[in-house]
């Protein structure tokens, strides 16, 4: 077992500032879950940083738990309300993700909104290379998953009710200012040279073009839950990012494991992809493009600034982690390593914005 898999899997006693009253949730779950019969036990699960996350037991059945995080937040993060509804509408359609039973947005239950969905039993990789796989069952994987994200893409956000869950149109310019107003008014958190830089290069280097789709936000294979016998997506998570988007940037968010530097996230650098039977980069891209009747031109030359733009991204979001870590609302040894990579991250985008692999 590697060693993210070992200190992400699995669920474990609830951690410390991370309790609520958990006969007050039980008395909650009689009136709104179907079904629901106590006694319940509580487990927190070890991933889930960003919205605490909790494996609900009962004698009948399993259940899961996001909620918001205590203390003070920024106005735009932890949207559990949003979480919940995309995944309530996408359920309706048959895309992978777990069963809803309920939203709580009244803080005065738990102590913060919360919301409760089925526990989907399956497995989680938390390597990108899928070590512990076949060759044969790598490849499947990595298909799968691909399948995945056009199949998201190819959906109508208004047929399925999220017609506005985002504002369509401009996707890159309203991301691109979303994330430098919070890098720049995170003061607790500091500023990098780096994302200073892209901060000034991103707006005068976003492609032709414009299209809209629902945008997960945050596609990587530890976000999946993968049949336990067969190389199928049975349950997308951690929907907290999403919105209505441009497809390629939300694509190229999940390309960018190609290019990853070693940081937190897993990636596939310095990895035998033709040995592992991991598709490259390109191909990658052009079965993409094939799923979703796309020209391979309206994404393959733009892939530089597109994987720039979503590493800026990720070191904006880490960089808010770092923020929470020096304001006390985050102070797990897991949070504390990932605030330590907003440079590494910052720097690797600003060299592929130069072109560089």
């Amino acid at each position: 077992m590697s060693e993210r898999q070992q200190r992400f899997s699995g669920s474990g006693p609830v951690r410390e500032g991370a309790a609520f009253n958990e006969a007050a949730l039980a008395k909650w779950m009689a009136h709104h879950v179907p079904g629901f019969g106590g006694p319940l036990s509580v487990e927190q699960f070890k991933g889930g940083q960003s919205n605490p996350t909790y494996k609900l037991a009962t004698p009948g059945r399993t259940y899961v738990l996001r909620r918001k995080p205590p203390g003070v937040l920024l106005a735009s993060a932890h949207a559990i309300d949003r979480e919940y509804r995309v995944i309530a509408a996408l359920h309706a359609t048959g895309f992978p993700v777990p069963r809803p039973f309920g939203l709580e947005t009244d803080p005065a239950i738990i102590g913060t909104a919360f919301y409760v969905m089925e526990h989907v039993t399956g497995r989680i990789f938390w390597e990108a290379a899928l070590p512990e796989l076949s060759k044969r069952e790598r490849a499947a994987c990595f298909d799968a998953m691909n399948a995945t994200i056009a199949r998201l893409h190819s959906l109508d956000p208004s047929a399925i009710g999220l017609g506005d869950y985002g504002r369509p149109g401009n996707y890159f310019m309203r991301q691109i200012s979303r994330w430098s107003k919070q890098y720049l008014e995170d003061e607790a958190a500091g500023r990098v040279a780096a994302m200073d830089r892209l901060v000034d290069w991103l707006p005068n280097h976003v492609p032709p073009g414009d299209e809209t789709a629902i945008v997960h936000g945050d596609f990587r294979c530890d976000n999946m839950i993968f049949a336990p016998d067969q190389p199928e997506v049975i349950a997308v998570l951690d929907w907290e990012l999403s919105t209505l988007g441009h497809p390629l940037g939300d694509f190229a968010y999940h390309l960018m494991m190609y290019r990853m530097p070693e940081v937190g996230v897993s990636g596939l650098g310095g990895v035998d992809l033709d040995v592992l039977g991991i598709p490259a980069e390109r191909a990658y891209a052009e079965a993409y493009c094939r799923r979703t009747g796309r020209d391979p031109q309206t994404l393959l030359p733009h892939l530089d600034f597109l994987i720039a733009f979503n590493m800026f991204r990720l070191a904006a979001i880490v960089h808010g982690i770092r923020g929470r870590v020096a304001r006390g609302n985050a102070a797990s040894a897991h949070a504390q390593a990932m605030a330590a990579t907003v440079e590494p991250l910052a720097e690797r985008a600003w060299q592929i914005a130069g072109g560089q692999r």
